[in-house]
C-alpha cells in the first residue's frame, strides 16, 4: 500500500489527513510503475483507478477528487465528489467536506497542500511556474477564506518538485519572470550554457506565499533527482520515454 511523504506542519491536527504520495505502492507496471494516479497519462485506465483508490484508503477518505489541470490560476470548491471523466478545469481544489479527499498531480510542477484545522477547510494547488506566476496560490488562499478559513491561521506545505540544480530553463523564462518583477531575478543562478539560468521555483512559491501571509514548510525532496522515488516530465523527455506518471497529492479532513 501506499506510505505517502507528509509535513510535519500539516501532521499534527489530528482532524487533517494529508499526503504527498509517492511512485510507489501501486498496481502500474512499466514507465508508469507503481502509484501513477494521472487520468491524462497513457496508463492503463484500470490501473489509475486502482491506484487512485488506494490513496483514497490511505487518507481514510471516502472519495478523492482532483481537476483537469491546465497550469491556470483557477481555485474551485469541490463539496462533493465528482465523475473523473467530467471533472472541472481548475489548478487548485479547496473543501470543508468531511471525509473528501482533494488532491493536485505533479510530475516536476509544486503540489502545494493547505490547511486551516480550526475552520475546517483544506485545499491543495498545482503550482507550476505559470500558475505560481499567474496567481494560482493567492487564488487557493481567497477560495478558502470563502470557505471560513482565516488567512493567519492558513499553514501551507509545499511537496516533492523539480529542484534549481535539475531546473535549466531559456532567456525567455527569464525576460518572462524580470517583466513581472525586476525582484525575480534573485531565484535564477547561472546556468552551463550561455543564456540559460537556473530556476528555483520552490523560493519562488515560498516568497509568494509569505508576500500572501501563509507560513509554508518545504519538504525539500526533488522529483528529477530521485528516480527511484518520484515521476518527472523532464526527465521522461531527456530519456525519450514518451510518458510519464503523475502523482498525487491530497488532504482531507477526516470524518
Amino acid at each position: 500500500m501506499p506510505a505517502p511523504l507528509t509535513a510535519p506542519s500539516l501532521a499534527t491536527p489530528s482532524r487533517l489527513a494529508h499526503g504527498f504520495f509517492t511512485r510507489r505502492g501501486g498496481v502500474s507496471t512499466g514507465i508508469y510503475a507503481s502509484l501513477n494516479c494521472g487520468q491524462g497519462s497513457k496508463d492503463d485506465r484500470t490501473a489509475v483507478r486502482a491506484n487512485r483508490a488506494r490513496v483514497a484508503a490511505a487518507l481514510a477518505a471516502r472519495d478523492l477528487v482532483t481537476a483537469h489541470q491546465t497550469h491556470s490560476a483557477i481555485a474551485i470548491v469541490a463539496e462533493r465528489a465528482w465523475d473523473d471523466a467530467r471533472r472541472p478545469f481548475a489548478d487548485a481544489v479547496v473543501t470543508a467536506t468531511p471525509g473528501l479527499a482533494v488532491g493536485v498531480l505533479a510530475a516536476d510542477c509544486a503540489p502545494v497542500l493547505f490547511a486551516d484545522a480550526d475552520a475546517g477547510v483544506v485545499g491543495a494547488a498545482h503550482a507550476g511556474w505559470r500558475g505560481a506566476l499567474t496567481g494560482v496560490l493567492e487564488a487557493t488562499i481567497s477560495a478558502m477564506e470563502r470557505l471560513g478559513a482565516t488567512r493567519a491561521r492558513i499553514v501551507a506545505a509545499m511537496g516533492p518538485l523539480i529542484r534549481q540544480a535539475n531546473y535549466e530553463v531559456g532567456p525567455e523564462f527569464l525576460a518572462r519572470f524580470r517583466a513581472a518583477d525586476e525582484a525575480n531575478e534573485r531565484f535564477f543562478a547561472p546556468a552551463a550554457r550561455a543564456g540559460h539560468a537556473l530556476f528555483d521555483l520552490a523560493g519562488y512559491i515560498a516568497s509568494r506565499l509569505a508576500a500572501a501571509g501563509v507560513r509554508c514548510e518545504d519538504i525539500g525532496r526533488c522529483t528529477y533527482a530521485e528516480a527511484e522515488t518520484f515521476y518527472s516530465y523532464r526527465r521522461s523527455v531527456h530519456r525519450a520515454e514518451g510518458d510519464y506518471g503523475r502523482h498525487v497529492n491530497a488532504i482531507a479532513l477526516v470524518d
